[in-house]
């Protein structure tokens, strides 16, 4: 049993059930992480090759039924309709994690919850000051969200790289905190970049998203039925003018996350299934491995030859956002866990020292797929400064991955030898006896170093 002390510590081991959620997010999302990477990288080149007019050319071409205003570009179906996907799956771990996840309980939630909202508070504060001190013109003032989201996929493989041996504890907290940025970003994105709202298609949408959620709720999952009723909510949702992925969100907490004692007799499914965790399990790889990464396929390709770079780095709007996500995700992650152990009952686990949290901190700057859509949202996507501030974004986020790194990389060999130790499993019932003991009170003994 927990004692009330080890209740109270920051960044404590989840439950056993809960670290084989995370470790299962964390396989996924650091593979498609990885896959971002090369998807981003492999566009960067394209668009700076002899050959980036055919790269611009596939990103610009038009496919769709415009009548219904889906005549988008490559770009555009990436971003309004692939992240839709993204964003799904985000709306299925966020009610997960806040009706039978760690962040259930509100002594739980506050610390993750508290570095997210400050995680983006801050970065935002900084973009703001510095473009305001910088005299730029009050259109530059758009893009202020830009820097306040923390990619998850490209954190994890960033992760992935240097050394996966991070306590459970810190790797649950990473992400939960990325979970809450993204609801956070998807307030953002559906009450600041949304542009002359049409509330009939809006209100239509309500009938397809309606019938999704009832037959959701039924355990009635056959995709024949679910599919065709998600794109009429996401295609309505779209002609209303709030950005489309938000239809993805809503259609995700529409799914049921609890098994129910009874179930109708046409369900397809038993009443024990976990609904959300069965779609979640089919579509993460399929958002994580192929929705995203084409997704920064057609947002990274950004022309740095022939002066675009140092055009770029003199905008003021490019240097808020590598400030933003540099300085300002460590100060505000970092900033608000430091307030919460130093005025509230919350301490440090004892497996832990503030290195760590000022490594964890930094890693949040890594701002990818979020940042790059509301860039271009903010400024048009093809836009002079959307470009400016798509290259400011990869450049914040790699500085912020290369400082992460550095710090996290001293701690690797000593959380390797305490994971070792984690895995003894002496009365084998299949769950690891660390799991089974307090979280940290019985362990003092191991050598954590000072960081």
């Amino acid at each position: 049993m927990i004692s009330p002390a080890a209740r109270d510590r920051l960044f404590r081991r989840p439950s056993w059930t809960e670290a084989q959620t995370v470790t299962r997010a964390l396989r996924t999302e650091t593979v498609g992480g990885a896959v971002l990477l090369v998807a981003a990288l492999v566009a960067l080149v394209w668009a700076n090759s002899p050959w980036r007019e055919a790269y611009a050319g596939l990103r610009d071409l038009r496919v769709g039924y415009e009548p219904w205003h889906l005549e988008l570009s490559l770009g555009h179906w990436a971003s309004d309709g692939l992240l839709a996907l993204f964003f799904f799956v985000a709306g299925l771990e966020l009610k997960r994690e806040f009706l039978v996840g760690d962040l259930r309980s509100p002594a739980k939630a506050a610390v993750p919850v508290v570095a997210a909202a400050a995680g983006v508070a801050v970065p935002a504060i900084l973009f703001t000051a510095t473009v305001f001190l910088a005299g730029a013109d009050g259109d530059a003032l758009r893009g202020w969200a830009i820097p306040t989201a923390t990619d998850i996929a490209f954190a994890l493989a960033v992760l992935a790289v240097i050394g996966s041996h991070l306590p459970s504890g810190l790797r649950s907290f990473l992400l939960t905190l990325a979970v809450v940025d993204d609801l956070i970003a998807i307030t953002i994105i559906a009450i600041f970049y949304t542009q002359g709202l049409e509330l009939l298609p809006l209100m239509l949408a309500l009938v397809p998203l309606a019938a999704f959620a009832f037959l959701a709720q039924r355990r009635i999952v056959v995709w024949w039925l679910l599919v065709p009723l998600a794109f009429a909510t996401w295609a309505l949702v779209h002609a209303s003018g709030i950005h489309a992925t938000v239809a993805g969100v809503l259609l995700g907490l529409t799914v049921p996350v609890r098994p129910r004692s009874h179930v109708p007799v046409v369900s397809t499914l038993p009443a024990e299934t976990d609904v959300a965790e069965r779609l979640e399990h089919r579509l993460r790889p399929l958002s994580a491995g192929f929705a995203v990464p084409v997704f920064a396929f057609f947002a990274s390709g950004v022309t740095v030859i022939g002066g675009g770079a140092g055009a770029a780095l003199r905008d003021p709007v490019a240097i808020g956002i590598v400030v933003g996500l540099v300085v300002g995700k460590v100060v505000g992650v970092l900033g608000s866990t430091w307030l919460l152990a130093r005025f509230t009952r919350a301490r440090l686990d004892e497996d832990l020292t503030w290195t760590d949290i000022v490594g964890l901190a930094l890693l949040t700057g890594v701002g990818f797929t979020v940042s790059l859509l509301v860039g271009e949202l903010a400024f048009g996507a093809g836009s002079e400064r959307d470009e400016h501030a798509k290259l400011a974004v990869i450049v914040g986020s790699l500085l912020a991955a290369f400082f992460a790194s550095v710090v996290l990389r001293r701690r690797n060999a000593t959380y390797r030898q305490i994971a070792l130790e984690d895995e003894v499993d002496h009365d084998g019932d299949g769950v690891p006896d660390a799991f089974q003991r307090g979280s940290g009170a019985d362990r003092t003994g191991r050598t954590r170093g000072t960081g």
